[in-house]
């Protein structure tokens, strides 16, 4: 009877642990870079004691790496085409007129593919964050009802 109850305590310590690594990298929002810096401190700190934790530990950082990833690719496609469009439209004239922003001799007819692209790809960006956020509360609640857990699209950079 004895031996039963840690067995129980150590389980529901591994699912709390498993749930809070998951749960660590929305830290993001408060702290920089806390959707590393949290989940790798928890997880280092289990890995060795428990394989659940240590599954989820991994799956909680290749997700957040696997973001990352995507995020630079994104920025790398929107923030070259934002500049070269502003910058082969300079003299852009931007002034107040009747309490509106005005802008003159911008052509938008000429770099509407390239607009799109980068709208597209800062759009995509808005999605990954949103998505991300649901991803990481039903992981959360997979890993504390014992459950193990593999995000969609995730890289496995840490095996």
């Amino acid at each position: 009877m004895e031996t039963s109850t840690p067995l129980i305590m150590e389980n529901t310590s591994e699912k709390n642990t498993a749930a809070f690594t998951h749960l660590s990298t929305l830290s993001q929002y408060i702290i920089p870079f806390g959707n590393y810096i949290f989940p790798i401190i928890i997880w280092s700190g289990y890995k060795d004691k428990s394989e659940f934790a240590n599954y989820h530990g991994k799956q909680a950082l290749n997700f957040q790496l696997s973001l990352l990833l995507y995020t630079l690719i994104l920025a790398l496609i929107a923030i070259p085409i934002f500049i070269t469009v502003v910058l082969q439209n300079i003299p852009l004239e931007a002034f107040f007129h009747n309490e509106h922003f005005v802008i003159r001799n911008f052509n938008f007819e000429g770099n509407i593919g390239l607009l799109s692209i980068g709208a597209t790809a800062v759009f995509l960006f808005g999605v990954l964050k949103f998505v991300e956020f649901f991803l990481i509360i039903y992981a959360t609640i997979k890993a504390s009802n014992g459950e193990f857990y593999k995000y969609p699209l995730t890289i496995p950079f840490i095996k």
